[in-house]
This record gives structure tokens, C-alpha cells and sequence, in this order.
């Protein structure tokens, strides 16, 4: 089997990377080759036996995307994306990557489809952004996509072009609206939700963190470890099983600021929690003030898929995996 990961040198895109790399297997079929591509060249993992191939490419240009589909990887997971503030900030650079980078995949599969009946798994990292305001609490399954931010929109066309080339067998097609990834391993990126993560992650490690909205804030979470975990398993779902509606919410925990901040206080103390400094920032708690709380997460559940179920759980696999196991 060969694998091709689109987003490979990003954070969820290295730990994917990694755990096939480790297991040699994706469901029961032996992994013969991995094809990485990013805008910068992603590592190859360590462990793994078969062929590895890094390039460097940006989808959005003319032709990049045909060079991929050539190699006819049997699976395609599809992580790559400019993130939610800087999308905000560059309205054309959000557009080009999020948008005209996946037309232009799905497109090159789509001609590749009618030459020789290629037709392969695409796995498409989605958000759960494609939902704003006003919001019921949970979310539902079917309730209808409403992004008020540039990624989210980017995000939802995205994800009506997935379905589109699925119904037309272009290809076989699902979408994964990860939650918020806590806590997201390494420096801080431009994600307007990357405060989720770092107030928890430098007071781990003694640094200091800013909160720049109030603690009454509620959102949806999950770990790195069940965001690899949600891709794996949307690669060697029977799709059949979710029918024409490709695009699923994931399954994930909706906690407060003030708990998360709470779980830090139980695993570390509280010299942890003093080193999260409050600083507001009226651009960012615009932002989050249209953000999805929680969802019911069903249809996910029912065709197993899941998540952490508390913050101590996602404080403690960060431990586990990034701080050689304790504190």
C-alpha cells in the first residue's frame, strides 16, 4: 500500500507519519511506501522499512497537485491548511491554500479517475469551525454549517466538494472536523485557539502563558494522540457504513477554560496555574465568542470513533508524549 500524507511536516501530520511508520499497517494491509509532501520538507519517520519520498510542494500552484496523483497513492490524507487567524489576517493566502490547494487535489484525482478508474481513500481534515453562531448546546449531527470566520468558510467548501466528488466516485471520501488539538506540542502557531493549549503547555514546564479570554469560555477538545487515532480509523472505515453525508463531527470533550485550568491545578499545582497570566485581546475573544461549545458527536461514536472524556486524560498523554512521561 502506498500512503501519501499532505501536510506532512505539521504537527498532526508528523505524529500520523510516525504512528504508520511504527506499525507498518494501515488496518490490515501492509504499508509498502509513504509519499510526504509540505510546503517545507517533512522529516521521513524513523522505523520504517519501506520507501519513504519528502517533497516539497505547495498544492496551490499549477501542476503540483498532478505530480502527487501520478504516483496513484492508495490513500490520501489530506492535513495541510493555512490556520484560522492567519487565514483571517491573509485573506488570499486563506483562499489559495485552503481552498484552491484542495480544489486542485481532488480535481487531479478526479482526471486521473477518468483515465484509468483510479480511485483513492481521501481522509480531508476538516474543522469545526463550519459552525457559528447562534449555536444550540450540543451540537447536533445534522445541523446545517454557518462559519463566520474565512477558514471556516474555506473549511465548509471544502468539505461540499468532498462530498460532491465521493457521490460523482471520483473518489472515496471522508471529512474529519477535528475539535481544538490540546495541547498542541512544540511553539505556539497563529491558530486564534492556540491559547488552549499554551496555558496549559509552558506552565508544564515552568513558563509563563496568556489567557486572553475569560475563563467562562466553553469549547470542544481533543488530544493529538485521538486526532492521529481519528484519521486512522476514518482511512479503513467501511464508508458505506456513513452513507452520503461524508463530513463527521468528531467526538471530543467540551470543557471551560476555567477547567481546563483546574485539571492543571490537580496534575501540577497550583505554582502552575500562577504562571497563566490574563491578558484580553478584544480581536481573539471576537473570535471565540463564535465558536462551537460542544456537539453530540453520534453518527462519530456509533461508528467508532473516540476521544478523551477529561481534561486530566489530555493533560496526561501530553506528559506521556512529549514529556518523557512525567513532569
Amino acid at each position: 500500500m502506498h500512503i501519501a500524507i499532505i501536510g506532512a511536516a505539521g504537527m498532526v501530520g508528523r505524529k500520523l507519519t510516525q504512528r504508520l511508520a511504527a506499525e507498518g499497517t494501515l488496518g490490515e494491509t501492509a504499508i509498502s511506501e509513504m509519499t510526504l509532501v509540505d510546503v517545507i520538507k517533512a522529516d521521513a519517520p524513523t522505523g520504517f522499512e519501506g520507501k519513504v519520498t519528502s517533497v516539497a510542494s505547495d498544492f496551490s500552484l499549477a501542476g503540483e497537485a498532478e505530480k502527487l496523483v501520478a504516483t496513484r497513492p492508495d490513500t490520501i490524507f489530506h492535513l495541510a491548511a493555512i490556520v484560522s487567524a492567519e487565514a483571517e489576517d491573509d485573506f488570499d493566502k486563506g483562499y489559495r491554500i485552503n481552498l484552491d490547494g484542495t480544489r486542485a487535489l481532488f480535481d487531479a484525482i478526479r482526471v486521473a479517475h477518468m483515465e484509468d478508474g483510479y480511485q483513492p481513500r481521501v481522509v480531508f481534515t476538516s474543522s469545526i469551525a463550519v459552525f457559528g453562531k447562534p449555536l444550540p448546546y450540543p451540537i447536533p449531527d445534522d445541523f446545517h454549517t454557518t462559519p463566520l470566520t474565512s477558514y471556516g468558510t474555506q473549511k465548509a467548501i471544502g468539505e461540499l466538494l468532498l462530498s460532491d466528488y465521493s457521490r460523482r466516485g471520483f473518489f472515496d471520501g471522508i471529512g474529519i472536523r477535528l475539535p481544538t488539538i490540546c495541547i498542541r506540542p512544540g511553539k505556539p502557531n497563529k491558530a486564534a485557539s492556540g491559547f488552549f493549549s499554551s496555558i496549559l503547555r509552558e506552565p508544564l514546564v515552568g513558563q509563563e502563558a496568556v489567557l486572553p479570554v475569560d475563563e467562562s469560555v466553553r469549547h470542544w477538545h481533543a488530544s493529538p494522540r485521538a486526532a492521529v487515532g481519528f484519521l486512522l480509523h476514518g482511512a479503513t472505515l467501511d464508508l458505506a457504513k456513513v452513507g452520503p453525508r461524508r463530513n463527521l463531527s468528531m467526538p471530543g470533550l467540551s470543557a471551560t477554560v476555567g477547567e481546563q485550568i483546574e485539571a492543571l491545578r490537580r496534575v501540577a499545582g497550583d505554582k502552575a496555574v500562577a504562571l497563566i497570566k490574563h491578558v484580553p485581546d478584544e480581536k481573539i475573544i471576537a473570535m471565540v465568542d463564535g465558536w462551537a461549545p460542544g456537539f453530540e458527536a453520534d453518527r462519530a461514536t456509533e461508528l467508532g470513533f473516540s476521544a478523551e472524556t477529561s481534561f486530566d486524560e489530555i493533560i496526561q498523554a501530553h506528559i506521556e508524549d512529549e514529556l518523557g512521561g512525567s513532569l
